[in-house]
């Protein structure tokens, strides 16, 4: 037992200098010595590897690591796969996503920030086609383009597992934007679509709008900081009308002035569905929240609404309370950064004698 532990020190204390090139050593060039130390041993060197190097370096190399692998209580409980590097190369993207493609615990996998672009979006493409378990793909800022979306809502028709997908902070513009309406169409999976600030504007909206009359799944959409402006706004709320699947929204800093609030407003005096709307950083101003106030005394389902910095002072704040004597459903409303006074105040003090709204934010 002395020997193995010695044997084990020096694999330990390697992988402590360059986990990369050891774990790649010791199961691909020297991979019988450690096979012959007792598991809980190996199971130690484990414990320093990150989740990159178990899931890519450690899976199929052989039989005899594979069982101690499948052992290994960490392994057993990896469901989420989150690439915490300072980098990822290109072959460090295909052994990731070549590992996925086999995998069969890990549910979430996170590699934002990472700069993947088109080239490692055609290989998660390739995974979402093969793999049965994933159920979140988080690919925030990797430089991904129009083409890598493609890629990805290829394999959208035909994956019937994932149901969270996160492409924020990448240029997808239009095109993109096309591209996922395309699959919004058929996908029966997809729930969550975060795009915010994809740079997709009104002609991206009017794709995915006529995309959200069919669609049946999908719950949450983010569409936050692409400019999409009132004719945008005009799109989704000419789709709100009927699609029965999308309960929340987020439409933040848009450029959506008063006749967008309007267009919303008109749009939930009919929708039964939406619970939360976030219209922050749009300048609606007073007029917009007057629209909104009028929905909100018919529509009741909207639980949550966020007019943050939105232009509104103290006689939207009378409209808003107005509506709120009616309206018993609003849980949270959040109207920070607005030129709300002590006047403006008073009529929520009124009005909350009446209702049951848990926060009221200035």
């Amino acid at each position: 037992m002395d020997m193995n532990k010695r044997k084990f020190q020096e694999t330990f204390n390697s992988t402590e200098y360059n986990v990369d090139n050891e774990a790649k050593r010791i199961t691909h060039q020297g991979s019988a010595s450690l096979l012959t130390l007792p598991i809980e041993l190996v199971h130690m060197i484990f414990d320093k590897l990150d989740d990159f190097t178990i899931i890519c370096s450690l899976c199929q190399v052989c039989t005899r690591l594979n069982m101690i692998l499948d052992a290994y209580p960490r392994y057993q409980t990896l469901t989420v796969g989150h690439i915490n590097r300072r980098k990822i190369s290109s072959t460090q993207v295909e052994e990731l996503t070549d590992a996925l493609k086999t995998n069969t615990t890990i549910t979430k996998c996170i590699v934002n920030g990472y700069y993947i672009g088109d080239y490692g979006a055609k290989l998660f493409a390739d995974t979402l086609r093969n793999n049965k378990t994933l159920i979140t793909l988080d690919l925030f800022r990797s430089t991904i383009t129009c083409i890598g979306t493609e890629h990805l809502t290829l394999a959208l028709l035909n994956n019937t597992t994932l149901t969270t997908l996160d492409l924020g902070h990448n240029g997808i513009h239009e095109l993109g934007a096309h591209h996922l309406a395309s699959a919004l169409r058929n996908n029966c999976t997809l729930t969550t679509l975060n795009l915010e600030h994809v740079e997709i504007g009104k002609l991206g909206i009017a794709s995915l709008a006529d995309a959200l009359r069919k669609n049946t799944t999908l719950t949450a959409l983010d569409l936050g900081h692409n400019d999409i402006q009132n004719e945008g706004v005009q799109y989704l709320a000419d789709a709100l009308r009927t699609n029965k699947a999308l309960i929340k929204l987020n439409l933040t800093e848009n450029s959506i002035n008063d006749k967008g609030a309007q267009y919303l407003a008109d749009a939930l005096q009919n929708n039964q569905t939406l619970t939360t709307l976030n219209m922050n950083s749009n300048p609606i101003g007073n007029l917009g929240a007057q629209h909104l106030s009028g929905a909100l005394k018919n529509n009741m389902t909207i639980t949550t609404l966020m007019l943050l910095e939105n232009d509104s002072g103290n006689l939207g704040a009378q409209h808003l309370a107005g509506a709120l004597q009616n309206n018993t459903n609003l849980i949270e409303l959040d109207l920070a950064y607005n030129e709300i006074r002590d006047e403006g105040a008073e009529h929520f003090v009124m009005a909350l004698q009446e209702n049951t709204v848990s926060a009221i934010l200035f």
